[in-house]
């Protein structure tokens, strides 16, 4: 059945199909990975394949995000979605062996929250910032603010069960 949206002052509001009129979710606010757009997304449609706006890539890939310092604002404090970041450094062996379990989380927990690595000898800056004392460290923002942070490597299914519990 063809869905028709219905609009008020240019605002999907609505969907109308052959069984009457449903509202639509709310929209979200997602930070493109690939060019750092802020796109509106309604709730009902995060896991189906949305992409941005400007650049047409897929707004979710199931893949930690690298952010530097100056991409690392617009993710965290721009998004309406959770971020889990993950404060790490190349030297740093249990950051190593974590690295695998934190992908295969960011493929189990987006389109919930978006996952993040920040590399903290290229982001002096964010670890001085954010109080990074030991590595890894992995901190939840929800609405641009510090929601929960734990230190130490994790499996994935500690990982994403802490994360759970804070979203």
């Amino acid at each position: 059945s063809e869905l028709r949206r219905i609009r008020w002052n240019g605002v999907p509001v609505a969907e109308e199909n052959a069984c009457g009129y449903a509202p639509m979710s709310e929209p979200i606010h997602v930070v493109c990975p690939h060019c750092d757009a802020v796109n509106r997304v309604p709730g009902d449609k995060l896991g189906r394949g949305a992409k941005c706006g400007k650049c047409r890539s897929p707004l979710f890939q199931g893949t930690p995000l690298a952010l530097d310092e100056h991409r690392f604002n617009t993710h965290v404090q721009r998004s309406d979605l959770p971020v889990l970041v993950d404060f790490w450094a190349p030297w740093c062996a249990p950051c190593r062996i974590m690295a695998p379990a934190f992908e295969q989380a960011a493929r189990q927990l987006e389109p919930q929250a978006r996952l993040v690595k920040v590399n903290t000898e290229e982001a002096q800056g964010l670890a001085l910032q954010f109080g990074i004392r030991s590595i890894p460290t992995l901190v939840l923002y929800k609405g641009g603010r510090e929601a929960a942070r734990t230190a130490g490597a994790m499996d994935a299914h500690r990982l994403i069960a802490w994360t759970q519990q804070y979203l």
